[in-house]
């Protein structure tokens, strides 16, 4: 998958609510969007400008199968993964 269908279907699971949060440690200071320090909509504005200079992948730390996607913008950390049909969040925080 690249960069532009990453971000179209981040935002497009962020639209329509198809989105989860993993279950981790300081959950509190790693996912603002989980505790409602960000919202959808001011998330979506961050990711909207992002380009492929400020994406990265890795492999999941349990699953290595799974590919995680790394946003970083406007001083905010974005980390997620696609396990169809949801998107996952990891870590969304400054």
């Amino acid at each position: 998958m690249d960069f532009k269908d990453v971000k179209y279907c981040v935002i497009k699971a962020l639209k329509e609510g198809t989105y989860q949060h993993e279950t981790r440690g300081n959950i509190e200071d790693k996912n603002a969007l989980m505790t409602g320090d960000i919202s959808r909509e001011d998330l979506i504005k961050i990711i909207e400008r992002c380009n492929g200079t400020h994406h990265q992948r890795s492999q999941h730390h349990m699953v290595s199968t799974v590919e995680v996607h790394i946003l970083r913008r406007d001083d905010w950390y974005i980390k997620f993964y696609f396990i169809d049909p949801d998107t996952t969040f990891i870590s969304v925080h400054r």
